[in-house]
């Protein structure tokens, strides 16, 4: 509390690649705040401005350090982030709430572990989940990929779940890639009740990929590390790459490693900064 009486509460500007987050420690006290104050929050022009708000809560889960929750700037609930993955772990660590190196995260979508290595970290990801139901996605069957009637058009896509739901489209030109205008229309497509995150990948090599991700309910964003999961495993499914590839977003590189097997984790290896932290009134 401030002399006056108004309540502060205390936050870290962090990011990944330029996928930027406001983390909040919430280990002590409950995190009860609305859609509302998270949207002020999220404005860029009269808040702290973000992409997505990372909560950092106690778990009473065995074997488990922390509970993470992820907000999206609509202040919308989400399942996971890679990048904020990332910055999470660099929190809890540079805080000084745990001093292990190996960190093990309950998410809305399972458990992660996440490995301080460094001035980065490495997180295992998770088993990608190619189930239409996983993402949920509405299909008859699965498969390797699927036509999507989008407006005038058909594109091909991969669909998975990498803890939240992704689909997959190779282009040509990542610089003309239409991502304004296909981004929002596959977002919310009417196959995909919860929304999904977009990505538009063009192979530069067999171990290289170029990367632009349309997030749901955050528009595009520097960079998306559930994306560059998504695009990595989508694109070794269709045999385009190997198993291990830099992923370049215009934030900067992601490091993404998959075997191809179907019960083989994804790992991911990028950079997490602290820009600055603050007192927001609430």
């Amino acid at each position: 509390m401030t002399e006056i009486g108004v309540a502060k509460l205390a936050f870290t500007k962090m990011q990944g690649l330029g996928n930027d987050f406001m983390v909040v420690d919430a280990t002590q006290k409950p995190f009860d705040y609305s859609v509302g104050q998270i949207q002020s929050w999220s404005d860029r022009n009269f808040g702290i401005g973000f992409d997505q708000l990372l909560v950092v809560e106690s778990t009473d889960r065995s074997q488990v350090d922390f509970r993470y929750r992820i907000f999206n700037a609509d202040g919308s609930e989400v399942q996971q982030c890679g990048n904020g993955a990332r910055c999470f772990a660099r929190f809890v660590f540079d805080k000084g709430l745990t001093d292990k190196t190996e960190i093990t995260v309950e998410t809305a979508s399972g458990i992660i572990v996440l490995y301080i290595e460094g001035d980065g970290v490495r997180v295992n990801m998770g088993v990608p989940n190619f189930a239409p139901e996983a993402l949920p996605f509405t299909a008859e069957k699965q498969a390797d990929s699927y036509a999507l009637q989008v407006e005038e058009q058909t594109v091909m896509i991969g669909a998975v779940s990498m803890g939240n739901p992704h689909v997959v489209l190779e282009v040509e030109d990542i610089q003309q890639a239409s991502v304004d205008v296909l981004g929002p229309l596959m977002e919310s497509h009417a196959r995909f009740p919860e929304r999904v995150n977009v990505g538009f990948a063009q192979v530069l090599s067999p171990t290289e990929i170029a990367l632009r991700v349309y997030e749901r309910g955050a528009a595009e964003t520097l960079a998306c590390g559930t994306g560059a999961c998504a695009a990595m495993v989508v694109m070794r499914l269709w045999n385009k790459i190997e198993d291990s590839v830099t992923i370049h977003l215009p934030g900067g590189d992601l490091l993404i490693q998959w075997s191809g097997q179907p019960e083989s984790p994804v790992w991911m290896t990028g950079p997490a900064v602290s820009v600055f932290e603050g007192l927001i009134e609430v």
